[in-house]
């Protein structure tokens, strides 16, 4: 039984979505507000979160950085009666896996959680030579998730750790992005695309003081993974 934080603060509309998520199986935690989620977040452990985005205290994008911030690995979709572009495109840059727009059939819900869920499971990281990679002046220990350069350590993510092997294996060579996908994210599908590059830009903030190091994006292909 997978376990969903909903934040929510229309109590009718709450109570409705709560009644059939646990009708089909989830176990749901229901918030009022965006202060009492958070709450929540920090002092229990949850497989998805679902946040209005309109909601009193801490509004649902605030809330989801904080729980990004804390758990960069949870999946969580946005709730907004607002169909403003802006608005979805804010949130798919904070990394939302998918938003949905109310009036909306809880089906449909039940169907893009489901989803969501598949796709965000922990993916297993591809098997290396070894244990320990060297890239440029770091080394990548694999079997601890980390990222060391000198006495400086990056702890890594899995996901982190999964996406950096894959690219060590297959360095030096351009990539392109469905096949990055499909490897790490088991799915090319647009939201597995737009996680892909939060993940991009994480590794490329880690390798940033070494210059023989790059992610470079090579246009309407895909990447590569260059180590001078």
């Amino acid at each position: 039984m997978k376990k969903i934080l909903l934040a929510e603060d229309d109590i009718d509309f709450a109570n409705i979505l709560k009644h059939y998520l646990e009708i089909h199986n989830f176990e749901v935690h229901w918030t009022k507000d965006g202060e009492e989620a958070w709450q929540a977040f920090r002092s229990q452990t949850f497989d998805i979160c679902v946040f209005d985005v309109m909601m009193p205290k801490i509004d649902g994008f605030t809330l989801a950085e904080k729980c990004i911030h804390h758990n960069p690995e949870i999946p969580f979709l946005f709730l907004t009666a607002r169909s403003q572009n802006e608005d979805k495109i804010k949130g798919l840059k904070l990394g939302a896996d998918d938003y949905i727009i109310k009036p909306f059939e809880v089906d449909e819900l039940i169907l893009r959680l489901t989803n969501i869920l598949k796709r965000t499971s922990k993916a297993p990281i591809p098997k290396s030579n070894s244990k320990e990679i060297q890239i440029g002046n770091y080394v990548f220990h694999t079997y601890r998730l980390e990222l060391k350069r000198g006495d400086k350590i990056q702890q890594l993510t899995e996901k982190d750790a999964a996406l950096l092997t894959f690219l060590c294996n297959n360095k030096n060579q351009v990539l392109k992005r469905d096949e990055i996908l499909q490897a790490v994210w088991k799915t090319d599908d647009y939201f597995s695309g737009r996680s892909m590059d939060v993940y991009i830009s994480k590794l490329r903030k880690y390798f940033a003081d070494d210059v023989s190091i790059s992610i470079e994006s090579v246009r309407n292909i895909g990447l590569e993974f260059k180590v001078k």
